[in-house]
Formats: C-alpha cells, sequence, structure tokens
C-alpha cells in the first residue's frame, strides 16, 4: 500500500476513534444553536393513535429525540430518556422521542421489551424530520418555553447526566 493511502487510512480511523469515544461516554454536552430559530410544528400519532403536538408543549422546556429502533446509539441512550423524564417531569419539563420512519407495529414492539411513560410519537414517512436540521440519528434539540430550538445534541448522550438537565432547567427561568 502506498504510503499516503496508509496516512489517510490511519488519520481517517484515528478520527473515527475519536469521534465513537466522545460520544459513548465521553463529555456531556449540548450544542448551542445560534439565531432565532422556532422549531418546526408537528402533529403526529403516537402507536396508541393517539395525537402529539408541539403545541402541547408550548410554555415549557420541550427535550425533542429523533431516533429509531435500528439504531444502536438510539436504544442506548433510550434508558437514559427515561430517567431523565423521570427527574424532570415533575418540573415542568417535558420529554417527546420521535420515531423516524418506523410503523406502530414495530415501535410497539420495541416499547413491549423496553418500556418508557413519554410520549412516542412517529414520523411513519420523516416529513417532521426533514424539517429539523437534524443530521443523524438520534438527534436530539432542546427548546425553549417559547418554541426556539436552543441546544442540540448528534449522537447518543447519559441524558439523565446533571449537566446535560441543568441546562434544560435553566430555560424554566430565562426570559
Amino acid at each position: 500500500m502506498p504510503r499516503p493511502i496508509i496516512a489517510t487510512t490511519i488519520l481517517a480511523f484515528t478520527l473515527a476513534v475519536a469521534v465513537m469515544s466522545a460520544s459513548a461516554g465521553g463529555e456531556e454536552t449540548l450544542t448551542p444553536i445560534t439565531g432565532d430559530l422556532q422549531a418546526p410544528a408537528f402533529e403526529l400519532e403516537d402507536p396508541s393513535g393517539r395525537t402529539r403536538r408541539l403545541a402541547d408543549h408550548l410554555g415549557q422546556p420541550l427535550i425533542l429525540n429523533f431516533w429509531a429502533t435500528w439504531c444502536p446509539p438510539c436504544l442506548a441512550e433510550m434508558p437514559a430518556m427515561q430517567r431523565a423524564h423521570e427527574q424532570v417531569a415533575p418540573e415542568g419539563i417535558a420529554v417527546v422521542a420521535i420515531n423516524v420512519g418506523e410503523d406502530a407495529e414495530t415501535v410497539s414492539a420495541f416499547l413491549a421489551e423496553r418500556p418508557v411513560d413519554f410520549p412516542i410519537p412517529l414520523d411513519l414517512d420523516s416529513s417532521v424530520v426533514q424539517r429539523y436540521p437534524v443530521k443523524g440519528l438520534p438527534t436530539t434539540f432542546v427548546i425553549d418555553p417559547s418554541g426556539r430550538l436552543v441546544y442540540v445534541a448528534t449522537g447518543e448522550r447519559e441524558w439523565d447526566d446533571p449537566r446535560l438537565l441543568d441546562q434544560v432547567r435553566a430555560l424554566k427561568s430565562s426570559p
């Protein structure tokens, strides 16, 4: 193998390892979103047929996750999202996880094995996820009480980490 190809391969491998280690239990951060971006509205049904809307959460901070059952990092972060929900729901902070592109039967089977008690709307045709600046799954947005996109996290996070939740809690008292 010529030297430039070996060097490029080593560099690519090093970058891949760095990205994987940062997203797998590394630094728990939320990236601020600059500008005044309003969260795109949605109206979706959950597996039981109940309609879920972004508008239902205006006036409170919202952790909005996009995920799929075929996505290993999505599955890995789901228990932490449930623990976060248990911590912040009494404080008036919502957690919603929109499933991307899968049907009610698939998601119901997943939820039977890994129950959560926060809303799981279904974006069957991916029309909602396409309106958000999602670069991969999982992607999670933090939306302030006025409906603005404030933070984004691409990749798996430990959502019950106090550093993350404190950033979300701070939105309750911001103007």
